[in-house]
């Protein structure tokens, strides 16, 4: 029965390679005292104890520390995210019903929809206020609503 307990482990820590969790780990070593287990008993049920209560007890006490040691982050944030309540230009006027709409930030051209589903003009002034997929959602600043109230 080692034999099927050392492949076993092998199984383990090849899956471990190919995972970032730093879980399946703790089977392989469970997988392991139970090969060891085996060298001392044939109780198939001993063995399979010995695998189940060393794999659980290393989980639950290594995790914590795994955890702080290795920090996998919760939500990857990307650049994209840096342009959130920074001005625009618009450079194509922005319409949401036909899906028309570019704003320019530091040399940047974004796709943009309004925030409001109104329409902004060309060359106005705009606020990004979020990201959608690939788009920016900007809406008139205050100031500048004033202004495109004015001229129409």
């Amino acid at each position: 029965m080692w034999v099927l307990w050392l492949i076993a482990a092998g199984v383990f820590f090849v899956v471990e390679m190919a995972t970032v969790g730093f879980l399946v780990f703790w089977l392989g070593i469970g997988a392991l005292l139970a090969m060891i287990t085996s060298f001392i008993t044939s109780n198939l049920a001993i063995q399979f104890a010995v695998f189940l209560i060393s794999s659980t007890i290393l989980i639950i006490f290594t995790k914590p520390l795994v955890n702080k040691f290795v920090r996998i982050p919760k939500e990857v944030k990307t650049n994209a995210y840096s342009i959130i309540g920074k001005k625009a230009i618009v450079t194509v006027p922005i319409n949401n019903i036909e899906g028309n709409g570019q704003i320019k930030i530091d040399g940047d051209v974004w796709s943009a929809k309004s925030y409001n589903d109104e329409d902004i003009p060309k060359n106005a002034e705009v606020e990004i206020v979020e990201i959608d997929g690939v788009r920016a959602v900007v809406k008139l600043p205050v100031e500048a609503k004033e202004e495109v109230s004015a001229t129409m």
